[in-house]
């Protein structure tokens, strides 16, 4: 599982449009949105057939969108096989 989290810039007066227009993309959601501070939240996540990454370019990408600001990124993978942490060495 991979699941990041974006700060958007946009005008309030394109809210709605773009709300509709990132709910199109594949795991992505909107959260927030601050008209008088022009943010909104999203998040991403990936999916069968689709990556993170290409969710977060398309968002990136997306008309009305100023600026996408990854604000959060999880992944799952690897932590199965991660080595167990090394034992805390004592403090004399």
């Amino acid at each position: 599982m991979k699941i990041a989290s974006l700060v958007l810039r946009a005008k309030p007066e394109h809210f709605a449009e773009l709300s509709h227009t990132l709910g199109e993309i594949p795991g992505v959601e909107v959260h927030s949105r601050c008209a008088y501070s022009g943010r909104l939240v999203v998040t991403v996540e990936d999916g069968d057939g689709y990556s993170t990454s290409d969710s977060i370019l398309a968002v990136s990408l997306t008309q009305h969108v100023l600026v996408a600001t990854l604000a959060y990124e999880y992944t799952d993978e690897g932590l199965a096989e991660a080595p167990a942490a090394a034992p805390a060495l004592a403090m004399a």
